[in-house]
């Protein structure tokens, strides 16, 4: 079996599943998370999400965090000034067809 150069990009096994956020996990090693570290934080700033193995067994999930962006009132205005009116009467219509307004739980 030939020697797989770490940097190369299929050194890094993407997951058959996505996560909660849709984006691909990929498996890293115990070993790898200690020797690539630098690479990995490089590429959980970037979005990237790692499941980490111990023996080929998952232990945990490396997440980047959420970071909040402030918008400005100013800035959010101009974006929705093009926007298309709404009709609330239809847009009423539309939630009641697709929403139970039933206060009886379900199940």
């Amino acid at each position: 079996m030939p020697h797989r150069n770490p940097k190369s990009a299929d050194h890094w096994l993407a997951r058959s599943t996505s996560r909660y956020d849709y984006s691909v996990a990929r498996d890293i090693t115990q070993r790898q998370l200690r020797n690539e570290s630098g690479e990995i934080m490089r590429r959980l700033d970037r979005g990237e999400t790692f499941v980490v193995t111990r023996n080929g067994v998952p232990v945990g999930e490396l997440t980047p965090l959420r970071r909040h962006r402030f918008v400005s009132a100013d800035a959010t205005i101009a974006m929705f000034r093009g926007a298309p009116s709404v009709e609330l009467a239809r847009l009423r219509a539309d939630l009641d067809r697709v929403a139970s307004q039933d206060p009886n739980p379900r199940g």
